[in-house]
């Protein structure tokens, strides 16, 4: 906690306190942005390791029947028959305002060029195979979603740090100070009126002498 440099005047006195009025303001609102952003920071972050743990899940599930196929058919021919895509899949991004943080928001958009579910002839292929590909397929909407909801979570994780510095800034610095300020400047104005008041009290003593002689 320190002064500010200003001289000690009523106007100085005027513009801290219209100054301090606007920091304690302006501490509050951060400190609800701040409360908020760590509640909805938290329900991400719980949503986002349950879905983690699922996708981890389907996702060790589908490479066990892979790695079983590749086991029995081959890797050369296990590599022929997945070779050539049957769909082709793009990318929406877009993006949603949480509490004044920018989020991405991510959407597939699934272009189909065959009727097939699975991009091979099923005389020559295995069950295994099969269910790793379906299973893949039907994982990469929550693989998705599971990529916008920890860079969302990121990105509120750094708002985060950034308000709570300027909360700490306000509540530890900003606000202290200005306090601290306004106290020494009405120390300094009482100081002068009790001197002004002294010297005009002797001045009268001085006349009062005189008129009495």
């Amino acid at each position: 906690m320190g002064r500010l440099n200003v001289n000690p005047t009523r106007m100085e006195l005027s513009k801290l306190k219209k100054r301090l009025v606007v920091a304690v303001r302006g501490h509050k609102l951060l400190k609800d942005k701040q409360d908020e952003l760590m509640r909805q920071f938290i329900t991400l972050v719980k949503y986002n390791n349950e879905l983690r743990k699922r996708v981890e899940e389907k996702l060790l599930n589908t490479f066990k029947d892979f790695v079983m196929s590749k086991a029995i058919l081959g890797s050369e021919f296990l590599e022929e028959a997945i070779f050539y895509p049957i769909s082709k899949i793009s990318l929406d991004v877009g993006v949603k305002n949480i509490m004044s943080v920018k989020v991405p928001v991510f959407k597939f958009d699934n272009v189909s060029e065959d009727d097939g579910t699975v991009p091979y002839g099923f005389f020559n292929t295995n069950a295994e195979l099969d269910l790793s590909i379906l299973n893949l397929k039907s994982i990469f909407s929550e693989l998705l979603e599971l990529a916008e909801i920890e860079k969302s979570t990121q990105l509120m994780a750094d708002e985060i740090e950034k308000t709570r510095r300027r909360v700490n800034a306000l509540e530890y610095r900003t606000i202290p100070d200005l306090q601290e300020t306004i106290k020494y400047i009405r120390m300094k104005l009482d100081e002068n009126e009790r001197g002004a008041l002294t010297r005009l009290m002797k001045v009268k003593s001085i006349i009062a002498e005189r008129n009495s002689n």
